[in-house]
């Protein structure tokens, strides 16, 4: 294969049989993305995935330079544990992964708290290993302060959990689920509701409650080691009752560019100084961060300092989406230039084979 030729780049996503057979861009989320990326030249197509198709993805995969993946980790109910050994698979053979399932391991699982508990950014976590640990300790930490429980890995509020101590044996548990509702239970209660997330040597992530989620949750777009927008929401899931009464809903997150000037400080960490740390610890080489991710802030607690703090709840890093319409020009920069970079590995390994 020519490496002057025009770069092929394939962006997957999960679908059935028969929107795969129609592969129109227009019927995914990533319509502006398509035609981004063939205004500045780029050959692109959808990859439709599924693991019935499993073997007919792979071929295509093998006939680009490189796929960007969005694709969550757990789709109507499948993991991702095949897709993952297809996309580790491709890499291996010189295509461009965006997200590598091995930068998802490092990035893009609740683990990634306790990795950085005492940077910059860091707050009060532990690994709950079992359901006996969790039963043994839990109610000392709840004595404390609330707390949030947190599966391993997951999405849309799915096995993320508010604790907190109502009473003597009594706590007001949430799920933080769209929907939930607050429940007061015992110790047992607790411990049926979270046993399903140690099953097969699963684990959770135990973090402090952070009380200025009132004043809402800042979500920082990056494209690799830059950001690229903003996503602010004024209330979230397991915002507290207002007064004495009903939890509010979930607000709509509001984007905004790199530039808003409310966000620049928490830009400038980030660019400056924590994606740096943050690739230090988790022992990843910054060119191999994902094309596209974000992290998920609160305001911490500032103890009498001056400097504001933010407190890390979450990296998202699987299925990016939405994201500001900002973010989709420096998406399609770095991706052309990671391919150009690749064609010459991609056109070694195709030529061998």
């Amino acid at each position: 294969m020519n490496i002057d030729m025009q770069p092929r780049l394939a962006i997957l996503y999960p679908g059935d049989r028969a929107a795969r057979d129609r592969a129109d861009p227009a019927e995914s989320r990533f319509l502006r993305v398509f035609d981004a990326f063939a205004s500045a030249g780029v050959a692109i197509e959808p990859a439709i995935y599924h693991d019935d198709f499993h073997d007919e993805v792979l071929q295509q995969l093998l006939q680009v330079h490189g796929v960007l993946v969005w694709h969550n980790p757990i789709e109507r109910g499948r993991d991702r544990s095949q897709l993952d050994t297809m996309l580790r698979d491709v890499a291996a053979r010189g295509v461009l992964v965006s997200t590598h399932p091995d930068a998802i391991l490092k990035l893009g699982t609740k683990d990634v708290l306790l990795a950085v508990s005492d940077l910059p950014f860091g707050t009060d976590v532990h690994r709950i290993s079992n359901l006996a640990q969790a039963e043994a300790e839990l109610p000392g930490w709840l004595e404390v302060g609330a707390r949030v429980l947190k599966q391993r890995h997951g999405h849309s509020g799915i096995g993320i959990w508010r604790i907190e101590q109502h009473g003597v044996g009594r706590y007001a548990l949430r799920h933080a689920r769209r929907g939930s509702v607050e429940e007061i239970v015992d110790l047992g209660g607790v411990m049926q509701r979270i046993a399903p997330y140690f099953e097969n040597a699963g684990h959770m992530i135990d973090q402090a409650w952070q009380p200025r989620m009132v004043e809402g949750m800042t979500r920082a777009y990056l494209v690799q080691g830059q950001v690229a927008g903003f996503g602010h929401q004024a209330v979230v899931a397991l915002h507290p009752p207002v007064g004495s009464g009903d939890m509010p809903p979930p607000s709509q997150r509001l984007y905004s560019d790199q530039n808003d000037p409310r966000f620049q400080d928490l830009r400038r960490r980030l660019e400056d100084e924590w994606v740096n740390q943050l690739c230090s610890r988790v022992g990843i080489e910054p060119q191999a961060l994902p094309m596209l991710w974000d992290a998920d802030f609160l305001l911490g607690e500032r103890d009498g300092e001056a400097e504001e703090k933010y407190a890390l709840c979450e990296i998202n890093v699987s299925s990016v989406s939405p994201f500001p319409e900002a973010a989709i020009s420096p998406l399609v920069e770095a991706t052309c230039q990671a391919l150009a970079m690749r064609k010459t590995v991609f056109n070694t390994f195709t030529t061998q084979a």
